[in-house]
């Protein structure tokens, strides 16, 4: 592992406000890369910002922009304003993310298309648009977060556990397309973490849920192992003695 890789890196995070996001942006941070953070809750985002204020030590550049994923309009501003701020991304950590229990049979197709807006369609138009950057440059990183749930399933899980499985068939997609390239695909797909989110789980018990910034320190070793081994997908879960 060589963290130096990650110096100056301009680094997008989505859903940057949830406990994994602002875990992630804070090791960035403390390793010297330049962070633009979204995420739909402008308060949060400010919360954050003061926050990522006090250990910017080194004057990295942070940019932050609140939108909504499930409009396209939001996500092309999104765009606009890291070209602006940035003009190119290095790093694409794919971290918003939308849980939904709900039996097949109570289901909307509204529901069904907010939950494939944010889990699949932001990831799939973030990659399309920076991975350019990355190719030119020859070097970079993607990393969707996936969830062990795409692999097994869960009662009441089928628009959920449908869109974490496709967001690692895209993954693997995009493994397959820039394995010849220096830009490395990772899908980490954790079990439950003890986030927001994962509290919306009723089924499972909270304390045996993963720490996120456990979560997120192995998210950065991966991103900055620079050597040939490489893993397209990886599960993770907690070793419980």
């Amino acid at each position: 592992m060589n963290r130096k890789i990650l110096e100056n890196k301009n680094c997008l995070i989505t859903g940057a406000t949830g406990g994994l996001g602002s875990n992630l942006a804070e090791i960035l941070l403390e390793n010297n890369c330049n962070l633009f953070l979204t995420a739909r809750n402008d308060s949060k985002l400010k919360i954050l910002q003061k926050r990522l204020e006090k250990k910017n030590r080194n004057n990295c550049k942070i940019s932050f922009y609140a939108g909504d994923l499930t409009k396209i309009s939001d996500v092309k501003k999104i765009i606009a304003n890291v070209r602006s701020s940035f003009r190119t991304i290095d790093i694409l950590i794919n971290n918003a993310g939308i849980f939904l229990s709900k039996s097949i049979s109570k289901s909307e197709i509204d529901e069904f298309q907010n939950v494939f807006d944010i889990n699949v369609r932001a990831p799939f138009l973030f990659s399309k648009e920076f991975s350019k950057d990355m190719q030119q440059k020859k070097w970079g990183r993607i990393v969707n977060i996936g969830s062990s749930s795409s692999y097994h399933g869960f009662s009441e899980g089928t628009i959920y556990c449908s869109s974490k499985h496709a967001l690692l068939g895209l993954s693997k997609s995009l493994f397959a397309e820039f394995k010849e390239s220096k830009i490395r695909i990772f899908c980490i797909s954790p079990g439950s973490i003890k986030t927001k989110m994962g509290k919306l789980d009723k089924k499972q018990n909270y304390e045996t849920f993963l720490d996120p910034k456990e979560v997120a320190e192995y998210i950065i070793f991966c991103i900055s192992f620079d050597k040939e081994l490489v893993s397209e997908e990886i599960r993770l879960n907690r070793f419980i003695t």
